[in-house]
């Protein structure tokens, strides 16, 4: 996991060097210039928080519903 997670930030990382250019980013009522490297890397950036988050609340889901079934072992029946 920490090996694709260091090869996906590699691969931005060298992308974003080879396409410094200044862009304009519009979002709602905003409006701003940056680095294209910049708008690159905090787009991927919250992308990987958006899945951490997503990946934590599934395991937390998971962990309460596991908590709420009664257990059925062998020295309850």
């Amino acid at each position: 996991m920490i090996a694709l997670l260091l090869s996906i930030v590699a691969l931005v990382t060298i992308f974003s060097v080879q396409n410094a250019a200044p862009v304009a980013v519009s979002f709602l009522f905003w409006r701003f210039e940056a680095s294209l490297a910049i708008v690159i890397f905090l787009s991927v950036l919250t992308g990987i928080l958006i899945a951490v988050i997503y990946s934590l609340s599934g395991k937390y889901r998971h962990s309460v519903k596991k908590q709420k079934q009664p257990e059925t072992g062998p020295a309850n029946k």
